[in-house]
């Protein structure tokens, strides 16, 4: 797992942090195969090709993930 740091933006280092398509399956437990599918769809987190590579900010896969909520009687419960 590849975690890549520091975009110069006008002086300025910008603590930007991407992952590759094994860091994304490593760290969240989603298989290459799934987001190899969600891309073809377009669907899933953000993504950018570099080249050959497909890379992922975390900031995008997070907000991903945090966007699709399950719903439960619990969670609907402490929203009351």
């Amino acid at each position: 797992m590849r975690i890549k740091k520091g975009i110069k933006d006008g002086g300025k280092t910008m603590q930007k942090r991407t992952l590759t398509t094994d860091g994304v399956s490593e760290i969240y437990q989603i298989s290459k195969g799934t987001l190899a599918n969600l891309r073809w769809q377009r669907r899933g987190p953000r993504f950018y090709k570099v080249g050959k590579r497909v890379l992922y900010f975390i900031e995008d896969i997070e907000r991903w993930i945090k966007a699709e909520p399950v719903l439960t009687r619990d969670s609907l419960e402490d929203s009351e």
